[in-house]
């Protein structure tokens, strides 16, 4: 960057999880230069987790979508232009309206939308073609929340807020490992109980994960229990007095039938289903009826269920019965999966939602929107959930649909019927900004998409706290914002209604053309936003008061802000008055009735999946940065070492995973913070980086019957060890990505592969790993040293033909810059660490192509990163507390770790606690 270059600031928000961090862009107006947290912004005053650091990182480089896109046959792509695209895609949607109604036409779209993008698009699908087949991907996190907080409170509205982290006097964390879905907040909880000691956290889930490391009781309930634990604790305070009865008599509803419920699950049946002890059922119940203030936290834990509604309302009982809501520190406060999850709630981006918190199936809601959007009427019958809708698609039901930013591919359960959905899908429009997703061999079209930083944006966090994102930079080639696509589309499609001569709804204009003229005016986000606010008007979500110029100058605020309102409204429910007919708040009864799919004795093992620290959703974002594979560079299967002996397979080796649906393979990696019976794969990894390693192969799509969301949480798989003993690698140099392409094409090959994005002293770096049964020809090794520039004078060659087992090595200025290993890994980890430091291999060259790591070299194990900011392992961590450091500060002052973002600092605790547990 020249002296003359100046440095501008645009105020963002993270487009990670639902926390919504304030980012300070720096650009220069073309290119993004640095980020860093935005100490004034109220979710996280200027702390960032490690995917909010490395943000810049995924802005620019290879791999984004910058023009429209047509498939030719196969693989092929022919770049077209945005006229003729939309012109295209819409004659056939137009041709599918004429001749099987716009109940033939679906959307799915994402929780990673800003707000406007949603408004956009659901007036689109509803509005003007008529359809409800409009969902996203929040149906796969947060439907389950959604329900629960409408069935027992009455609206899709979280009573509470962030300063309630420091407000309450015991958290109740059930289903969510905080310290890596939700970073920044649990730097909150941790300062909270480092002020306050005897702040009570009890931490339930069926992992000891990085979360229960701050917790003073922690149960490890079975996967599926969460209900009957709701119930015996209900039970307990029932039994021992610890209800509210004025508020349960003055602000609820239902009670008898609830109380009549929980008689039957009494402590000794709610600790055999639960497998926990009674007396840790009966602590976790005294803490929460004796705390002044109680505030719960949850997540997917709850919400990917069968039964996650049920999971929901039986949880937020105990807060009504309790009287612990509408107040500080008190209540339940679901975390949002996504960026802006919950504006896509409020925009009515669900089948059966209308904007302002409005339902499909209630007639004057409809009239209402109807009337905002000038039409007759809204079609009745809410549309199809996400599961149903890809089903409803492969058997012809549904003709066409445009998935915009996400991958369902990856995403949704049982992968299998996904593709055969969108295989036999008449057309498939693919809206995206990155290219390579594994939604995109399935798509007919793809447009390009504006990006985080490209675009002006508004998003509403898991407080209700709604932001304004500013543009820093422009957008890559013809990409465009999502919200301006599907008004290009509207009006695409408006021209190619009346080629048709396909008659209007109804006479409100005299033309397609016309309707979608003066149905999609919008210029920028304000436009959007204007008339979006209308539509909340004297809702339990007012906005009515609110525009951009506040959320510039007085920061993010949250809803409601009605019209006359200084500031938006912290709390809701303080009055005790709920959005329900008779103003009280309702109590269910569910019955536990476990998970969708029990274990038995041909799959005897339960399947969870779950986030990593450092990774985000498919990776399509995140995994473009290589710092933050350090944590796990590979697709691990976490297994307790007594099912690892159990079942003969070791840690480092790789194993099959196979439920009634499909099979995976991953590398293990023994975890004594399992329980046992119970194994653990991270959910983010597909195609891209670990293609064998596909846990949506073997997930179910059961679904909850209220919120359509799926069963992530559990499945029944079985286990061996992978028959695939010879292995092969090759790490390259990898400056303009190109390598990581052809690597992606070499791994095919396989039926393993591990492709990881690395960090080098020259810059970065690319791992393949690949695995088969029997070695391949010798001919393809050496196609891969022509390829990869591996045959030159600069190499070094070593061959063993009787064992199938080669090495090459390519040396420039002393340094190692390439690595091709046949047939044996034992000095793969060497080689690395030699290749990534830059180190002068001069010294002992010929020892390089040693079959392992010499001897006088000593022992060498490659270790596992824990904190990406610093680039510390877990090795130099376990050192330093070997060396004496016994506290947290200790080891953060001797090595750094922990000291920047702070997301590593619950691994390292627990590193301690294991010193701690072994030296006792």
């Amino acid at each position: 960057m020249s002296a003359l270059t100046t440095t501008m600031l645009s105020k963002s928000v993270c487009p990670y999880c639902g926390t919504g961090c304030g980012v300070l862009i720096e650009h220069d107006g073309t290119q993004v230069l640095g980020v860093r947290g935005d100490p004034e912004h109220p979710a996280n005053f200027g702390q960032l987790c490690s995917k909010g650091i490395t943000l810049a990182q995924t802005v620019h480089g290879p791999g984004r979508a910058v023009v429209p896109l047509q498939r030719v046959g196969g693989e092929q792509w022919q770049q077209r232009s945005w006229e003729e695209s939309l012109t295209q895609i819409a004659t056939r949607w137009a041709e599918i309206y004429r001749d099987r109604g716009a109940q033939a036409l679906a959307f799915y779209v994402s929780g990673q939308l800003p707000t406007e993008d949603y408004y956009v698009a659901n007036k689109l699908a509803k509005g003007f073609l008529g359809t409800n087949h409009i969902d996203t991907n929040s149906r796969l996190c947060m439907a389950s929340a959604v329900t629960g907080y409408k069935r027992s409170l009455g609206m899709d509205s979280v009573p509470c807020c962030y300063d309630d982290l420091e407000k309450t006097d015991c958290l109740f964390i059930v289903g969510a490992n905080v310290a890596y879905a939700h970073p920044i907040l649990f730097r909150r909880i941790e300062a909270a109980k480092a002020k306050r000691p005897e702040l009570r956290i009890i931490v339930v889930d069926p992992r000891r994960t990085a979360t229960a490391s701050i917790a003073d009781l922690f149960l490890p309930i079975l996967p599926g229990t969460d209900v009957a634990l709701f119930h015996g604790m209900l039970h307990l305070l029932i039994w021992n007095d610890w209800l509210d009865e004025d508020f349960i008599r003055n602000h609820t509803q239902g009670w008898g039938e609830l109380k009549q419920r929980v008689q039957e699950y009494t402590p000794q049946r709610v600790a055999e289903i639960c497998q926990i002890s009674e007396a840790d059922l009966q602590r976790a119940t005294e803490l929460f009826a004796t705390s002044p203030t109680v505030l719960s936290l949850w997540c997917q834990g709850l919400n990917q269920s069968a039964h996650g509604t049920d999971n929901n309302v039986a949880l937020i009982n105990l807060h009504l019965a309790t009287g612990q809501i509408g107040r500080a520190g008190a209540g339940p406060l679901s975390l949002t999966g996504q960026p802006n999850a919950m504006g896509g709630r409020e925009t009515g981006g669900m089948p059966a939602l209308l904007p302002g918190h409005r339902e499909v199936a209630n007639a004057e809601h409809r009239a209402a929107i109807a009337e905002l959007w000038g039409i007759d009427a809204l079609h009745p019958t809410p549309g199809l959930t996400a599961v149903p809708m890809y089903q409803a698609l492969e058997q012809g039901e549904l003709a066409a649909i445009w998935i915009t930013c996400t991958n369902p591919v990856l995403s949704l359960p049982d992968r299998q019927q996904v593709e055969h959905a969108l295989r036999a899908a008449e057309q498939v429009v693919l809206q995206e900004s990155y290219l390579d997703g594994e939604t995109m061999p399935f798509a007919d079209w793809v447009l390009p998409a504006a990006s985080w930083g490209e675009r002006e944006a508004l998003v509403t966090n898991s407080e209700r706290r709604i932001s304004h994102l500013q543009a820093a930079v422009p957008a890559p080639g013809s990409a465009r914002p999502d919200w301006q696509i599907f008004c290009d589309f509207a009006h695409a499609l408006g021209d190619a209604l009346d080629r048709l001569r396909i008659p209007l709804p109804d006479r409100r204009d005299p033309s397609w053309r016309q309707r979608a003229a003066r149905m999609f005016p919008f210029r920028d986000t304000a436009s959007i936003f204007q008339e979006y606010r209308r539509c909340t008007s004297g809702r339990d979500l007012d906005i009515s008061g609110l525009d951009i110029a506040i959320l510039d100058q007085q920061g993010p605020q949250q809803w409601p802000f009605p019209a006359g309102a200084k500031t938006g409204r912290q709390r809701l429910y303080e009055d005790g008055i709920f959005p329900t007919a008779s103003g009280r708040a309702q109590f269910h009864a569910p019955e536990h009735l476990g998970v969708a799919e029990e274990i038995d004795a041909r799959y005897p093992l339960r399947l969870t999946t779950g986030r990593l620290r450092d990774q985000w959703h498919s990776m399509a974002r995140s995994g473009r940065v290589a710092s933050l594979f350090a944590s796990a560079e590979e697709a691990f299967l976490h297994i307790h070492p007594s099912d690892a002996k159990q079942f003969a397979v070791n840690e480092g080796e790789l194993v099959q995973i196979e439920s009634r649906r499909g099979k995976a393979l991953y590398r293990l990696r023994i975890d004594e913070t399992l329980q046992r019976g119970l194994l653990f794969v991270p959910m983010h990894f597909g195609t891209r980086n670990a293609p064998a390693a596909l846990c949506n192969n073997v997930t179910i799509p059961a679904i909850d019957p209220y919120s359509g969301e799926p069963e992530f949480k559990h499945n029944a798989v079985r286990l061996q060890a992978a028959d695939l003993p010879w292995e092969a690698a090759v790490l390259l140099e990898d400056n303009e990505g190109k390598e990581a392409k052809r690597l992606r094409t070499l791994a095919r090959e396989f039926p393993y592969a591990a492709i990881t994005p690395l960090v080098s002293a020259r810059g970065p770096a690319i791992l393949l790993r690949v695995a088969a049964k029997q070695a391949p020809a010798t001919a393809l090794a050496q196609r891969w040293d022509e390829e990869f520039g591996l045959s030159g004078s600069d190499s070094l060659l070593y061959e063993d033909p009787r064992n199938a087992v080669s090495k090459r090595l390519r040396i420039r200025d002393g340094q190692l810059t390439a690595v091709r290993l046949w047939g044996g890994l034992q000095t793969l980890d060497w080689l690395r660490q030699l290749f990534l430091d830059g180190t002068d291999v001069e010294p002992f060259r010929l020892a390089l192509l040693a079959p392992r790591v010499p001897a006088d070299l000593g022992a060498w194990q490659r270790s596992r990163g824990i904190c990406a900011c610093k680039g510390v392992d877990e090795k130099t961590i376990v050192q330093v507390i070997a060396n004496g450091e016994s506290t947290l500060e200790g080891v953060m002052r001797a090595c750094g770790a922990g000291t920047e973002c702070g997301s590593c600092k619950p691994e390292i605790q627990q590193l301690l606690q294991i010193n701690f547990a072994e030296a006792s």
